[in-house]
């Protein structure tokens, strides 16, 4: 190994150390005692590990575990489904004023969550769907469609011409196109939409905190209430801190070669 390599590997392990280090702190202060919390510090592995706080931590927060899975799920399911016809329809379908269309649905990227609070609490009220897993998944759906048809726009750009025109000149309409062909080859920007979202609306915090109360809260809400009241149990805490980690470590781990692929798919040429 020559010297520039052994620098090279010397660094990305060190970065690779740094990264680890605090998930490796929140596993050990999960196992600890609530006596062990207050005597050692947070990288020093426990001397009795205990699975005591993961278990206080999964009870507390298992309800809101199921609220974040099902409307995390749905809107991420109906937020890439809706952006891939808007994608097709905006990249490969002409119609009047599409580049107006696309340039109004691009500014939705960029409005901040705390700009319409107010609006959604009073449209989600009027509607009957305030506190509900139901207006958390079109809450979701609706700010999620801005990104996933810029995602998928961009991807179908890149679709040759010459396989929609060969379909054309068989007598393919536009649904037909991209029922058959632009929504089978549009896996990749799938992946990348899906895994996008999940995570953006798994590690969502306003909208759960103003958007829902009681039993219906998200995951994200519980595990900010976990402090305590008279006294701050960190290894409860840090036990739903990793708790909550897993599902967007899992969707990475199970997702994470399709990924690479998909960010490699867009040099598809004609």
């Amino acid at each position: 190994m020559n010297k520039a390599s052994l620098v090279v590997y010397t660094a990305l392990t060190i970065l690779a150390f740094m990264y680890f280090l605090p998930f490796w702190s929140v596993l050990t202060t999960a196992l600890k005692s609530d006596i062990e919390v207050r005597m050692t510090i947070p990288i020093v592995p426990p001397s009795n590990p205990t699975t005591t706080p993961l278990l206080k931590a999964f009870e507390l927060m298992k309800q809101g575990l199921v609220n974040s899975l099902l409307f995390t799920s749905f809107a991420t399911i109906f937020s890439s489904l809706i952006g891939s016809v808007n994608g097709f329809m905006l990249s490969k379908v002409k119609f009047k004023h599409s580049d107006t269309v696309f340039l109004a649905l691009s500014v939705g990227i960029f409005i901040p969550y705390h700009a319409v609070v107010i609006p959604l609490i009073t449209v989600t009220s009027k509607a009957g769907i305030y506190n509900s897993i139901l207006g958390m998944t079109i809450v979701h759906t609706t700010y999620g469609i801005p990104i996933c048809t810029l995602f998928f726009k961009n991807f179908f750009d890149e679709l040759p011409e010459s396989i929609l025109n060969a379909a054309r000149i068989d007598g393919a309409g536009d649904f037909t196109i991209y029922k058959r062909i632009a929504l089978p080859l549009s896996w990749p920007a799938f992946i990348i939409t899906g895994v996008f979202q999940f995570t953006s609306i798994w590690n969502d915090f306003l909208f759960g905190v103003v958007l829902t109360k009681g039993s219906n809260q998200p995951a994200s809400v519980v595990l900010a209430n976990l402090l305590g009241t008279t006294a701050a149990e960190w290894n409860v805490q840090m036990a739903g801190t990793f708790i909550y980690a897993l599902p967007v470590v899992a969707v990475y781990l199970l997702l994470g070669k399709y990924l690479i692929r998909g960010y490699l798919a867009g040099a598809i040429k004609g």
